[in-house]
């Protein structure tokens, strides 16, 4: 009887940590990070490729963030998009600033949903 409470308590245990299992990486992923080692001149550690969450992390770090421009601030074509189905829907204009700054884009379309 002991022995099968301590099997229960065993699986159980599992549960409440994280560290029961990793979550294996996708090709997709992994072509990416490699894309972005190679491009770095960086080596991808073997131990990040074997875990989903760390060569997530691995990526994130190591992504080159895109140059701010002049046209950094305007809506992507997407969002605009997205926003002019929703005016055409509710038969209103979208105002005509919000298709020079996203932020501003971004607050009429969660307004307008």
């Amino acid at each position: 009887m002991e022995n099968a409470a301590h099997t229960q308590q065993a699986s159980l245990n599992h549960l409440t940590t994280n560290d029961y299992h990793k979550i294996p990486v996708t090709e997709k992923q992994l072509r990416f990070a490699r894309q972005i080692a190679e491009r770095a001149s960086l080596v991808l550690p073997w131990e990040v490729q074997q875990d989903r969450r760390a060569l997530s992390t691995w990526i994130d770090r190591h992504l080159q963030k895109p140059k701010k421009t002049e046209f950094s601030r305007y809506p992507s074509s997407k969002q605009v998009a997205y926003a002019e189905r929703i005016a055409r829907l509710k038969r209103r204009d979208v105002p005509r600033e919000c298709f020079h700054d996203k932020t501003m884009m971004s607050r009429w379309i969660d307004s307008n949903q």
